[in-house]
């Protein structure tokens, strides 16, 4: 069997003032979620390694799922959150970084007010730093973020980046222009990877079908081909619209139409590439 990893799942201690995100009509995941709750997950698709993703905007979080990932083997890296505006974020990293979990940083950019913060000269005097300590950096935004994040990964054409959730199309309206276009673009940058992951919650969440997510899924194959996709769970936050074992069956599907190699790019190769796994 091929060795599947999920390159994107969560976890949390649910409190309410913690994670103002989660909404209150959000019943299924207003309750904690923890390692022995995935792993049962795992075990029925046959995933043998997750990389845990940052849900809060602090370090203590993200020490959290380092200690985690220390505590379960099958937490193969750690997606974590730094300051990166801070004049002394170098510092910071140094010190996450130590810890070879630590394969990458993420800021949740989709939920500030400022649509083109990724442009901002601090922020991206951070980002810059990444590369030093060899850290990916995972882009969360909505498609009409796409535009001004081209513009971004331009200014850091060293640095590994990876799109979360095919940079959440308006799957929900069915649209795919101008999304499609402008992945298209940003696809030419060879040092930008793109996850398949949370495309269901971007749906209708009891209406949506197979059909129409393997529909972006195919245009996604198309723009930045099996070397650049990587599987992505997003666990919990997915059960709003999905199981987990019915995700990785449409993704199974889906690359059903590769070669073997091309299949161990999306279910594992790509995903060790793009964080460097030991």
């Amino acid at each position: 069997m091929i060795p599947r990893i999920d390159s994107h799942q969560h976890f949390w201690k649910f409190d309410a003032a913690q994670y103002g995100w989660i909404g209150a009509d959000q019943h299924v995941l207003r309750r904690d979620f923890l390692p022995t709750d995935l792993e049962t997950e795992l075990a029925a698709v046959g995933i043998g390694g997750t990389i845990a993703v940052q849900a809060q905007q602090n370090i203590e979080e993200t020490r959290w799922l380092l200690a985690l990932a220390d505590q379960h083997p099958f937490l193969q890296a750690v997606v974590g959150w730094a300051p990166l505006i801070d004049v002394n974020v170098a510092a910071t990293l140094e010190q996450l970084a130590a810890h070879p979990k630590l394969r990458a940083i993420r800021h949740i950019l989709h939920d500030e007010a400022d649509d083109y913060y990724m442009l901002r000269e601090d922020f991206n005097r951070g980002v810059a730093e990444l590369k030093r300590f060899n850290l990916a950096y995972d882009i969360l935004i909505f498609e009409r973020h796409l535009p001004q994040t081209i513009e971004f990964v331009d200014r850091h054409p060293n640095q590994v980046f990876i799109v979360d959730h095919l940079a959440k199309p308006r799957v929900r309206e069915g649209v795919v222009s101008p999304w499609r276009e402008n992945m298209r673009e940003l696809a030419r940058r060879s040092n930008v990877y793109c996850k398949v992951s949370g495309l269901a919650t971007e749906a209708d969440h009891t209406g949506w079908s197979e059909q129409q997510l393997l529909s972006y899924l195919d245009i996604v194959l198309e723009l930045f081909g099996p070397k650049r996709i990587l599987f992505g769970s997003d666990w919990p936050v997915c059960l709003l619209a999905i199981g987990y074992s019915k995700w990785a069956e449409i993704v199974a599907k889906f690359a059903g139409q590769l070669t073997e190699e091309e299949r161990k790019r999306i279910w594992s190769a790509s995903v060790r590439e793009a964080y460097q796994l030991k």
